[in-house]
């Protein structure tokens, strides 16, 4: 297969209510969509970059550049025996993961079409319902915390995500726990603590919360090491995660038992892929993160999500959850129990409303091969 023709956008859409992280606090989201063409077929992706680099180095400008002036003159035009083709093309490229997984995952909804079946089929997924998760941002008060959770548990969230920082934590976990003894919830701090905080952990661990996400430096797993074995919650590790290899590596050392995989931060389905598997021949489970994903990008998630090792309930909630304005024609929903469907039709298997986004992008641009 060649890719005969490729299509950016730029789209940026305001938020439902401000999403707040230890290093963020964020109103829209500026995703980069790739349209790519093949002998009739159309595959979309969708980056993840976030408009500020508090999270990694890539931010939509970025991902744009990687893509218009390295990535696509390069890959436009070669052969492609198959989806996991595109890493290996792109191998020389250091670093740029959002940007690769961008025309990446695209590709891979490309092959799946051709081949008449769904990604979730192509990628290996056993399974045709997955569970789900909620990320909740910090809030001003426990209270209002709260009341969030309570609308989120009504919405049947078998799982919800604390956002912590300093200041925002061990209070936290004490009042969610007390107010709901038997829920399972996770911390995420976003990189925001040192193993000076090790007396906070501490105290964390007495209220049982199901994983702590990703609390030291973003590029670290020695100090994670050293803090999995001094508390007794596991360590879920995240932004340390890149390669098949960093998470051979990290659970080696016992930096974590719980990583959490978001494809459009390691490069695509292909490295997301080799995570899951390394993690699975070392019984560690793993869960499908969230990045404000539009509706393409979570369709992948979805895919992604159905491989057997993910068995903790991800990131992918509801799509009416964040955004007001939808991309794709199918939303995604949160049945009752806790559960979201998989698509069954070819490649992402939802319609992309592609007048929507041709209306709504702030920038566009068509390249074809050489």
């Amino acid at each position: 297969m060649r890719l005969e023709r490729v299509e950016l956008f730029v789209v940026r859409l305001p938020l439902k209510r401000a999403y707040e992280t230890s290093g963020s606090r964020e109103t829209h989201q500026t995703h980069v969509l790739a349209r790519a063409e093949s002998e009739g077929a159309v595959g979309w992706g969708e980056s993840v970059a976030p408009e500020q680099p508090w999270y990694s180095g890539e931010t939509p400008k970025t991902v744009w550049y990687a893509l218009d002036e390295v990535i696509l003159p390069r890959l436009l035009g070669l052969d492609l025996t198959g989806p996991d083709d595109t890493g290996a093309k792109l191998g020389w490229i250091r670093e740029h993961r959002m940007a690769k997984a961008t025309i990446e995952m695209a590709v891979w909804d490309l092959f799946a079409k051709r081949a008449g079946t769904s990604l979730s089929k192509l990628l290996g997924g056993t399974r045709d319902r997955i569970p789900c998760g909620v990320a909740i941002g910090i809030h001003p008060t426990v209270e209002a915390l709260v009341e969030t959770i309570e609308r989120e548990l009504a919405g049947g969230y078998q799982r919800v995500k604390l956002k912590i920082k300093p200041g925002m934590d061990g209070h936290v976990a004490e009042a969610v726990r007390n107010r709901y003894p038997e829920l399972q919830f996770m911390l995420d701090a976003n990189s925001a603590y040192t193993l000076a905080d090790l007396p906070l952990f501490k105290r964390i661990d007495a209220y049982h919360p199901m994983m702590i996400e990703q609390p030291l430096a973003y590029d670290d797993i020695v100090d994670h090491a050293a803090l999995q074995s001094a508390i007794a919650t596991p360590v879920c590790l995240d932004e340390s995660i890149h390669t098949g290899d960093d998470a051979r590596k990290a659970i080696d050392i016992g930096a974590t038992r719980i990583v959490n995989i978001k494809p459009g931060r390691v490069g695509g389905h292909t490295s997301a892929k080799r995570v899951h598997d390394v993690c699975a021949e070392r019984d560690v489970p793993v869960w499908c993160g969230g990045m404000l994903e539009f509706g393409i990008g979570r369709a992948h998630n979805v895919h992604l999500a159905s491989l057997p090792n993910f068995s903790l309930p991800g990131d992918v909630s509801a799509s009416e959850r964040y955004f007001e304005t939808e991309l794709i024609g199918e939303p995604f929903t949160v049945e009752r129990d806790g559960t979201m469907t998989v698509p069954v039709g070819p490649g992402i298997g939802v319609t992309v409303l592609e007048d929507v986004i041709r209306k709504l992008a702030l920038q566009t641009k068509e390249l074809r091969p050489g």
